[in-house]
């Protein structure tokens, strides 16, 4: 017989759904709310749930497009407007809003702001991999601050999908296949938008976690596919992230564009009402993706699109972003007795709370003049942040000595398409110019003022072209150092970016093949806003640093990297796999009855190894760290106490180093199968050659909790566990320690 600790949760998994009208909790804008809405009339209430597409057309103009949505906004029927334009755009639609509709309800301006506004940090994945929750909080600081100087105050992001398939263009907007990380990541996200001090402060906007949910679970790494996956999943993998951003206190969450329980989610009302609402104690605005409502039709699950209206509303959707069903449909479903109204006011009262909370209708102007901002954006300080962050979220993948580049090297050439490339910022870039980017070539001159430079801009991302060989055999002899620039084009990641194989596209290996024919020491830098499988660059060249898109001062944080004046310290939070037949590949999967080594009959490809290219969690640097003395205090742990873990990290290398020492658990045996490791800890440290240090880590029952389906809640068992501690997933010491009964 098994004997577990139960850690309770409420959970209310199968329990029907109430459908009635989802109370606000009391607050101090009650009155006022309550005052406004009842002078509101149906079609007020309805344009409050209306976002509006405003881009090419708010500006005060001539056209056609520009005069009705004036005259919407005017009529009191548009609640926010999505991609508004410039300042100004912003200032005179408040002003239509404030000063010449009936009731003067200011709106929302929304914006895409995932990795910076107009000074452009890495991508998200890329900020991931420096696993620094402070400087992702201080990079998502600076964005918001610009984005609410142009009038932003509402933001589509973070994205807290998690995700293992890298087919998936949209993995470059998350934090990568970890579930804890990820969490940790959001939190620090929306720390930088949202601020400490409340969301009235006018260098901040508002927040709104997306998507809603498994969209990371996408069939095929397809967008907009179906997700198909088990309760235990969606519990134990994708709602960790979203309960870390309600416990952050995000203002909003935006529901996902995929299928989960063959039900869209921007209708399930079982996850937006049971587990988002009443399980995860969500109180704020729901906000349906772009056109999603209508969409659901297309899926197969409304007849028309007043069907479809009343399905998302019933899941409590305060918002529908772009596509104007609720306009169009609410009134007559009222009429007819299909809606309640007060779900009407319910989602208009959350939509006013937050209105009320960012100081709209005391400061519906809260933003900064034109000169401001100038001296605002792409400031010296919001510089030397991107240039910062860049160089802590670059992975160094291989290094067999070439790097750090000395002074003795005195010709380098640069060949590929990213040589002299400013287009780096990546996908999502909001207001980022590629103008104001530094390209490598740039970069390498900055850092590398008395080296002869050659930089030869070749390479097709989309078709094997032919390539004037000679001419890269040419420049690549006459060179000390090759740096192969090389990977995606930003179109090739993002949204709508789906990829059937991860190779670097184009006529690139014929470069590299061309480079490695000469014998010169070759460095692929590598472009890129997923994991590839790059295993003949392993083999054949010198050194590999991943730079992901790097954002405006990308080219300066990668010459500092391969110079050493910064010693790499990213780590993988995605597992790069050696061929795409291999994925799904992630570190926390599940044991088999057969493991690979145990027999002829075993779960194992014939022709690859079943592991990764690289690990959750790898990278190196240009110093070598040892761990030794993994230590626990105690063998048994109890439900109220904790074991101390201590292990001695020493830096026996040459040089200083950030090191991020992991700390993963296994739970041996379980009441469903536990993942063979999870990562529960970290800590980043900086040693000094010949330096060690002991760290310490707390482990309690509260960490071994995972829900089961068999018990149907959040349990930790009685039972062995392993604490694995090192550089990456796949490196660890071990030792183990008993859950008891106190």
């Amino acid at each position: 017989m098994r004997i577990f600790l139960w850690i309770f949760l409420a959970g209310i998994a199968g329990s029907s759904c109430n459908t009635q009208p989802q109370q606000r909790s009391s607050g101090p804008y009650d009155q006022q709310i309550d005052s406004i809405l009842q002078k509101m009339t149906l079609y007020e209430k309805v344009g409050q749930m209306y976002q509006c597409l405003g881009r090419g057309h708010a500006r005060v103009g001539d056209s056609e497009k520009a005069r009705d949505l004036i005259e919407l906004v005017k009529a009191g029927g548009v609640g926010s407007i999505l991609v508004p334009g410039d300042v100004h755009d912003v200032e005179e639609m408040q002003r239509f809003a404030v000063e010449e509709s009936r009731l003067g309800i200011p709106l929302f301006f929304n914006y895409d702001v995932i990795h910076g506004f107009k000074t452009i940090f890495p991508m998200p994945l890329a900020l991931s991999c420096s696993w620094d929750t402070a400087m992702v909080r201080r990079a998502h600081q600076i964005a918001a601050l610009e984005a609410a100087s142009a009038g932003i105050s509402y933001n589509h992001g973070p994205m807290a999908d998690v995700s293992r398939d890298p087919r998936w263009g949209r993995v470059m907007e998350g934090n990568g296949e970890d579930p804890f990380l990820s969490s940790l990541m959001t939190q620090a996200a929306i720390r930088g938008f949202q601020g400490n001090s409340g969301l009235d402060d006018p260098q901040t906007i508002m927040a709104c976690v997306k998507h809603f949910i498994g969209y990371g679970a996408v069939e095929g790494g397809r967008d907009y596919n179906t997700a198909d996956f088990g309760e235990e999943t969606l519990r134990n993998i994708h709602l960790p992230p979203f309960q870390a951003a309600i416990d952050e206190g995000v203002a909003s969450v935006m529901t996902s564009f995929n299928v989960v329980e063959s039900v869209p989610t921007v209708a399930h009302e079982p996850l937006l009402r049971a587990v988002l609402r009443k399980e995860l104690g969500f109180e704020g605005i729901v906000i349906s993706d772009f056109g999603s409502v209508g969409e659901l039709i297309k899926h197969g699950y409304a007849t028309n699109a007043s069907e479809a209206t009343n399905q998302a509303l019933t899941g409590t959707v305060d918002i529908e972003m772009q596509s104007r069903n609720y306009h169009e449909n609410i009134q007559q479903l009222i009429d007819a007795g299909e809606l309640d109204e007060r779900i009407i006011d319910e989602a208009v009262g959350r939509i006013l709370q937050k209105k009320f909370e960012l100081g709209l209708f005391e400061n519906p102007y809260r933003f900064a003049t034109a000169e401001q901002i100038d001296s605002l954006t792409l400031s010296e300080a919001h510089r030397k942040m991107a240039r910062e962050s860049a160089e802590r979220s670059m992975v160094l993948l291989k290094n067999n000595g070439v790097l750090p580049m000395g002074n003795s090297v005195k010709n380098i050439a640069i060949i590929g398409p990213f040589a002299d490339s400013k287009d780096i910022l990546g996908r999502w870039s909001a207001k980022g110019d590629t103008s104001d980017a530094i390209s490598l070539y740039t970069g390498m001159k900055n850092q590398f003022p008395e080296a002869h430079i050659t930089k030869l801009n070749v390479g097709d991302f989309w078709k094997d072209s032919p390539l004037k060989e000679a001419e890269i055999i040419r420049v690549a002899k006459n060179a000390d150092l090759v740096l192969l620039a090389l990977g995606e084009p930003k179109e090739m990641s993002a949204e709508a970016a789906s990829r059937a194989t991860l190779d670097i596209p184009g006529n690139q290996n014929r470069i590299a093949e061309l480079v490695k024919s000469t014998g010169k020491p070759s460095v692929l830098v590598l472009f890129n806003g997923r994991p590839l499988t790059i295993s003949w660059y392993q083999e054949n060249v010198d050194a590999i640093l991943d730079v992901w898109f790097p954002g405006t001062e990308g080219g300066n944080a990668i010459a500092s990297v391969l110079a050493g004046e910064y010693n790499p310290s990213g780590k993988l939070t995605m597992t790069f796999p050696r061929h795409v037949g291999q994925v799904p590949l992630y570190y926390n999967h599940y044991g088999t009855g057969r493991p690979a080594a145990s027999s002829q009959y075993s779960s194992k490809y014939i022709d690859i190894p079943n592991g990764p290219l690289y690990p959750f969690g790898f990278g190196l640097s240009y110093t070598t760290f040892s761990y030794s003395n993994l230590k626990l205090n105690r063998e048994n742990l109890t439900l109220g106490d904790r074991i101390e873990v201590s292990v001695t990290v020493t830096n026996i290398g040459n040089v200083a180093g950030e090191e991020i020492v992991q700390l993963y658990i296994r739970d041996h045996v379980g009441e469903i199968v536990r993942p063979v490791k999870e990562l529960k800890g970290f800590r980043k440290i900086l040693l000094k050659p010949g330096e060690d240090l002991q760290l310490s880590f707390a482990i309690d029952a509260k960490m071994l909790q995972y829900w089961s389906s068999v018990s149907d809640d959040y349990i930790a068992e009685c039972g062995t566990f392993s604490v694995m501690v090192g550089p990456n997933s796949a490196e660890v010491l071990s030792q183990t320690f008993e859950l008891i009964h106190e």
